[in-house]
């Protein structure tokens, strides 16, 4: 179903699809619909805010086809300007099927789109570095990154989120995250010249890359720029339900957090203005 936010008339429209690769709590899913649902919002937000303002255009489709999902083809992107790949349960460095085939997809629209913007949320994050040759695993200490953390900002992600500030905060979910990032070398040259530089905009003491840029063509962020205190508590539940967390006292520690402000809002923005002027910032 597409969902359009247009705050003024003139406002430049981003047309982007969002690969749903998870659902969300049952009751967030009854509260704010599926994750597409709650990232549309989420942009809507930001677009509305940004100076000027920008007007979001999503549509989403289920790719997990072990649970009744479908890959879309290259031809269902044609009035997109790009997409994100949402957050998952699942690993970005398994080999089940529709991984496989969502990566054969992905590859085909970098090289056939080359106007075509890629986003990468979480486990959308690690398999967009997957794609470029980067690798994905369990962080060393296989612990988990949980909820408000904060993430010090390189020099490009300074300039990205256009702030002199040295760190963001954001929520995190994730004990797997991207162990080498990528290179242009380690793309190949039918997918990236070899002069291409693939950015580190953020750190962590668990995870050094938090999200990875390329100027108009790649944003992704290892944490969950649209989650609320909600979406947090109720994320960690269905892990420890599921034995994926083990440290009770790390997650309920996490979730005190999750009432805490954050800058979802902020690295929204950023990631729009690379559809429609993407100056890096670096003014």
């Amino acid at each position: 179903m597409d969902r359009t936010y247009k705050p003024a008339q003139s406002a430049p429209i981003v047309r982007l699809m969002v690969l749903e690769t998870d659902k969300p709590h049952p009751d967030t899913y009854s509260e704010r619909g599926s994750f597409g649902q709650i990232l549309h919002n989420h942009f809507g937000k930001a677009g509305a805010a940004h100076h000027p303002p920008l007007g979001v255009e999503t549509d989403q489709v289920f790719v997990v086809s072990e649970q009744g999902g479908r890959i879309p083809t290259v031809q269902d992107f044609d009035r997109f300007d790009g997409l994100l790949i949402t957050g998952s349960v699942y690993d970005a460095h398994g080999n089940n099927e529709w991984i496989l085939k969502l990566l054969e997809l992905l590859k085909t629209l970098w090289i056939k789109r080359p106007d075509f913007r890629f986003l990468g949320v979480c486990f959308g994050h690690q398999l967009l570095a997957r794609l470029r040759g980067g690798s994905v695993g369990p962080a060393p200490s296989q612990d988990w990154e949980l909820g408000h953390c904060r993430i010090t900002l390189t020099p490009v992600g300074q300039r990205l989120f256009r702030t002199r500030e040295d760190h963001v905060h954001l929520h995190q979910m994730h004990q797997d995250h991207v162990v080498s990032p990528p290179t242009a070398a380690s793309a190949g040259p039918d997918m990236l010249s070899p002069d291409t530089e693939i950015a580190c905009w953020g750190r962590s003491e668990h995870t050094p890359v938090q999200g990875l840029y390329i100027p108009n063509r790649l944003f992704t962020t290892q944490a969950h720029l649209a989650f609320d205190e909600d979406m947090v508590k109720r994320q960690i539940q269905i892990r420890v339900d599921g034995g994926g967390i083990k440290d009770l006292e790390h997650a309920d520690r996490a979730a005190e957090t999750a009432h805490l402000e954050h800058d979802g809002v902020e690295v929204a923005k950023a990631i729009l203005r690379i559809f429609v002027y993407d100056d890096d910032g670096m003014d």
